[in-house]
């Protein structure tokens, strides 16, 4: 079987892929031949689940790095581009920028201080969902270990556009994300990147499962999707690989929906 990465040099950095769609999206590019980095931050006693899963990763054949390191934190930001450089060496060049971050507040605006959204919830999860594409995407630029053709991409949803309860500040930081995402199609396409967001349906991760009423979630999701199921992660990691591949160069500046359709109900 040709994989389509195989022996290009080419890597995917992505933040946060322990889980979820990072992970799936990280397992189907390693099983094209492409070299994986996944910045994570999980406990001691989840890394046993992890470590099996980035086993898999391993047995594709291709180069893996994992650092278990708080991206926003200004120290582990050079460490882990030291890591990066130092394990790229001299040909090999990031060909795409995941961002799947799922650190947010998920708390009604209704209620006692200590239950409802602060100020400071809201500014937690927009450093974490949104503002730390643009950090990423410009350390790693500033650093020159971008491919001359690279991809951005990030993960968004219906709630950057739609109210849900609970989930007022998860809905801002996916609607920064967004126009993040719009400026570094615009201003770093002359550097040679592009940038994208992936509007996932309704995905049963850890992240769904998180949020109060995702039960109900998932079963109105299911009525209103053409094809009567909800989206996988592997759907999601299919279409990643997609806009990875040089054929996906034109696209550019897009809020892409991954969702069977679910968008039409």
């Amino acid at each position: 079987m040709v994989r389509r990465f195989e022996n290009t040099g080419y890597w995917t950095l992505v933040l946060g892929g322990s889980s979820g769609l990072g992970l799936a999206a990280a397992k189907k590019l390693a099983s094209e031949g492409m070299n994986i980095c996944i910045i994570h931050r999980n406990s001691r006693a989840e890394m046993e689940t992890v470590n099996i899963e980035f086993a898999k990763i391993q047995n594709e054949n291709i180069q893996f790095l994992s650092l278990n390191k708080d991206i926003l934190n200004l120290q582990h930001q050079q460490d882990i581009l030291s890591e990066l450089k130092t394990i790229l060496s001299s040909d090999g060049k990031i060909r795409s920028l995941l961002h799947s971050i799922a650190k947010g507040n998920l708390k009604p605006m209704i209620g006692s201080a200590h239950e409802s959204l602060s100020t400071d919830d809201f500014s937690i999860t927009l450093q974490a969902m949104a503002t730390s594409l643009y950090d990423w995407t410009k350390l790693i630029f500033n650093e020159n270990l971008f491919a001359t053709d690279a991809r951005i991409l990030a993960f968004t949803s219906e709630g950057s556009v739609k109210p849900i309860h609970n989930y007022a500040a998860v809905s801002a930081a996916k609607a920064s994300l967004e126009a993040i995402s719009r400026n570094i199609a615009l201003e770093f396409a002359p550097f040679g990147l592009r940038s994208n967001c992936i509007q996932a349906g309704v995905t049963d991760t850890r992240s769904l499962q998180m949020i109060p009423g995702s039960e109900e979630i998932k079963e109105h999701s299911k009525k209103r999707n053409p094809f009567k199921r909800l989206t996988t992660a592997e759907d999601v990691a299919n279409v990643v690989c997609l806009l990875c591949q040089d054929e996906a160069s034109w696209i550019n500046g897009c809020i892409i929906p991954v969702d069977g359709g679910e968008h039409l109900g």
